[in-house]
């Protein structure tokens, strides 16, 4: 008796979803535009975005302008933030806000198409590109919207973002210091602190710039030395400066010492 049960219960299960297949694909292809519209919206209340995105695919233009067409742009963003399409997600998030910039959905649109950018951010070792669209974005919203519920939020993705090409920039400086190519590692860390002068690399830059100084001084012709071994000093200064206590200090102690017989002979 429980087997027959199971069965029929299994029979129905597998005919109902036949005939909703059925009824969709009828609906997508011979259906009003209506009849189109209140499928699209029920399957996208039921999680099903990818069926919900054909039907909205199809009838963004038909409604374009109007208040269907609004929300038609926005749930179309909403489907595809879902299915994890950030790029696609953040086109429609934007593309809403500029049709429909008074839309009850605008700031809302506005935030997510800046944070569908934060996520296609990759990690700080690859291309970059993604990150500084993002900042764009996130800078746009925040100047936008500045009294925003969601400000602090902007903020602090920004931050992350700023964190990660910090590190991207340092690893540069670090990989020419590495490779001895002192004159590059010396500009990338000097820029690295004239962009964010609060680095938490900061020492360690300090660090790696006196040494680098000093070693492009030694490699140098005679009229480049002196001011590079100044340069050395002068970085090994800010160093035992800002961090009296860096576990750095005693080495470029030496290198100090030895840079300013240089200079004194």
């Amino acid at each position: 008796m429980f087997k027959k049960t199971l069965l029929f219960s299994l029979v129905t299960v597998l005919l109902a979803v036949s005939f909703s297949c059925s009824n969709y694909k009828k609906t997508l292809k011979t259906g009003t535009n209506e009849m189109k519209y209140e499928t699209g919206m029920d399957l996208y209340e039921k999680g099903d975005f990818n069926k919900a995105l054909q039907f909205f695919d199809i009838l963004r233009a038909v409604y374009r302008g109007t208040e269907k067409g609004e929300m038609l742009t926005y749930y179309s963003a909403n489907c595809y933030f879902q299915i994890k399409d950030f790029n696609i997600a953040a086109y429609y998030y934007k593309q809403y806000t500029q049709m429909y910039p008074r839309g009850e959905k605008a700031e809302e649109a506005g935030f997510l198409a800046a944070y569908c950018h934060y996520l296609e951010s990759p990690r700080y070792s690859l291309d970059q590109s993604s990150t500084f669209i993002a900042l764009r974005e996130l800078q746009s919203y925040i100047d936008q919207y500045p009294n925003s519920s969601k400000l602090n939020e902007a903020t602090r993705l920004m931050d992350n973002l700023r964190a990660k090409l910090e590190t991207k920039s340092y690893n540069i400086g670090k990989l020419y210091y590495k490779m001895e190519e002192y004159q590059a590692a010396i500009t990338s860390f000097e820029s690295l602190i004239d962009d964010y002068p609060d680095t938490d690399y900061k020492e360690e830059i300090l660090y790696y710039i006196t040494m680098a100084y000093f070693t492009y001084a030694e490699k140098s012709i005679y009229s480049k030395k002196m001011e590079r071994y100044e340069k050395a000093v002068e970085a090994h200064n800010n160093l035992a400066y800002f961090y009296p206590e860096s576990k750095y200090l005693k080495e470029t102690e030496d290198i100090n010492q030895k840079a300013r017989t240089h200079l004194t002979n």
